[in-house]
């Protein structure tokens, strides 16, 4: 299986949790160079609310030139 971990050219989101009994992990990166890293749950609801932020604000970003 390939590695699917975002990088700035291949960016996005990547969530993972191998089982119910172990923390997931996730990681973000954009075509930017902005990356970040969290594990367990409450880590990772905060993490993925960063990623849409960040993604919403280089949206307003091209709507406004």
């Amino acid at each position: 299986m390939p590695d699917l971990t975002p990088t700035p050219d291949f960016p996005g989101l990547r969530i993972t949790k191998p089982s119910s009994y172990a923390p997931g992990s996730a990681d973000y990166a954009c075509a930017c160079g902005q990356s970040g890293h969290a594990t367990g749950d409450t880590a990772i609801r905060a993490l993925r609310n960063e990623y849409d932020t960040h993604r919403q604000n280089h949206a307003m970003e091209r709507g406004a030139r």
